[in-house]
């Protein structure tokens, strides 16, 4: 097997679209029917000598921001992403940006916080780490989440979901806004000096590309550790969810986020979906 499958994905790509698909024109000889390095890299913002390089095997360590820009450039599908963020991966462009000089997040809870979480039941709450990763959660949030497919992967990750995965915009009526706080959240509470916020962020970007960097490159807005989230629930129906945010520490970054019904109809469909009594969870005042 090539130890170059980074470089042959890239000129596989290149090759396979045409200068039409991409807004070019597609006049003069041609040795294939796909773009030349020359067009790709103006369409890029690279040099046609570093994409080169990559191509052959010979830089075989670009930054994420470069190859989301050649995706974006080759009009790259999800799935397309998918593959260059594991060519990536392989080519070791991933492991190196995470270092030793800041300690992995978290990936457990305090026995006292999983009580914590027991005696909130039935509320869908969780508990998530610096990353976003989701560590712990209640039957209540289970089954609130469950069925929109944010539990799907393990670990699961806020972050992932929201921006990776295109049922969270059928879930989220307003998902600009719930990104935009999500987001916010990362920007405020986690130094981008730090290797593994990078390696999300480097993930996001090749997995996503300007639906993300757009926003990560606005100004921080709030972070929102208190609000409102609308959910198109598939089973439920419309809800309306007041949250909270609380820290559990300084040390380890995390986060216990809490949810309840902002309305009577909510509560009643919350009760429905976790198979509760009425009257369980009983609806907050706005």
């Amino acid at each position: 097997m090539s130890d170059n499958t980074l470089g042959e994905f890239l000129r596989a790509r290149r090759e396979a679209v045409t200068p039409a698909e991409v807004g070019l024109p597609g006049g003069g000889r041609r040795r294939t029917p796909g773009l030349r390095r020359s067009e790709l890299a103006t369409l890029a913002g690279i040099s046609v000598e570093y994409l080169t390089r990559l191509e052959q095997g010979r830089d075989r360590h670009p930054s994420a921001p470069v190859l989301a820009a050649l995706a974006d450039a080759l009009r790259l599908s999800t799935g397309e992403r998918v593959q260059l963020l594991h060519h990536f991966k392989a080519a070791g462009g991933a492991g190196r940006l995470v270092g030793q000089c800041h300690r992995p997040p978290a990936q457990s809870v305090r026995p006292t916080v999983r009580a914590l979480l027991d005696r909130l039941e039935p509320a869908p709450a969780l508990v998530i780490n610096r990353l976003s990763d989701v560590l712990a959660h209640t039957n209540g949030y289970e089954r609130l989440t469950g069925p929109i497919g944010l539990l799907d992967h393990r670990p699961a990750n806020l972050l992932r979901y929201l921006f990776a995965d295109p049922r969270a915009r059928a879930a989220y009526p307003e998902w600009k806004r719930v990104a935009d706080e999500r987001l916010a959240g990362l920007k405020r509470g986690v130094s981008r000096d730090d290797p593994h916020v990078e390696h999300l962020v480097d993930e996001l970007t090749l997995a996503v590309g300007a639906p993300f960097t757009d926003r990560l490159k606005a100004p921080r807005g709030p972070a929102g550790r208190t609000g409102l989230e609308l959910m198109a629930h598939p089973e439920a129906g419309q809800l309306r969810l007041a949250y909270e945010t609380l820290d559990l520490s300084d040390d380890d970054s995390q986060l216990l986020i809490a949810y309840l019904p902002a309305d009577d109809a909510t509560a009643a469909r919350l009760d429905r979906l976790t198979g509760r009594r009425p009257g369980a969870l009983r609806a907050v005042s706005g």
